[in-house]
This record gives structure tokens, C-alpha cells and sequence, in this order.
């Protein structure tokens, strides 16, 4: 198993937009062999004295954070969905513009897990 985590910030009034271009890209991960996507909008994101996640992706005043992951059967299929990502696959009939967040300020990373339990249906 593989996992793909990010964190960004989103300015409120784009939630909306950052909701659609999410969508897209969950179908578009799922279409490429991805087993689940998450994406969540902040809620309870406090202030840290050292770090937090607004220090972390530089968040101005009237930004949401978001963090999601997308969990891949192993690497070699993600590294196959990037490639494909990286040609434009999937996105010849997506309207193009301008992203709802500042990507210079994402962060990610790819992961390893080391430990799981499992997941309850919740609602």
C-alpha cells in the first residue's frame, strides 16, 4: 500500500470550485487505480506556538486548510498514474483554469504505512 498525503489552504470563497476540481481528481485517481480518496475542509485547525498547519503551507487570513490523502494498491501504481498525469491522460476534455488555491504553497508526500486498523462505517 501506498499513500499519497497533502495539506494546502483554500480561500473561503473558492470552496466551491476547490470542491469540483477535487471531485475530478478523486474520479480521475479512482479511474487510475486508486482505492480511496479523502479530502477534508477545516474544521477544528488551532494555532500551534512552534507549528501547525497554517505555519506549514503559509496560510494568509481567510484561508481554509484542507488535507486529504489518496491510498494506491502499492507505488508502481501511482508512480503509473503520475506518469499518465504528468501526459495530460483524462484531462483532454477538462476545462482548463485557474486552480482555487496556490499550489506553490501545497505540500505532499508519499508514504509507507507502517500501521492500520480498520475503518467503520460511520454514516
Amino acid at each position: 500500500m501506498y499513500v499519497a498525503v497533502a495539506a494546502l489552504s483554500v480561500p473561503e470563497e473558492n470552496r466551491e470550485a476547490y470542491e469540483k476540481a477535487a471531485a475530478f481528481m478523486a474520479d480521475w485517481s479512482m479511474d487510475h487505480g486508486a482505492i480511496e480518496v479523502m479530502e477534508a475542509w477545516e474544521l477544528d485547525v488551532p494555532n500551534g506556538k512552534t507549528t501547525d498547519f497554517r505555519k506549514a503551507v503559509k496560510a494568509p487570513e481567510g484561508e481554509k486548510i484542507v488535507t486529504g490523502w489518496v491510498i494506491w494498491p502499492d507505488k508502481a501504481t501511482f508512480d503509473k498514474a503520475n506518469e499518465a498525469m504528468m501526459r495530460g491522460e483524462g484531462f483532454e476534455n477538462h476545462e482548463a483554469g485557474d486552480m482555487p488555491f496556490d499550489g506553490s504553497r501545497l505540500i505532499y508526500g508519499g508514504f509507507e504505512p507502517i500501521l492500520t486498523r480498520g475503518r467503520k462505517d460511520h454514516g
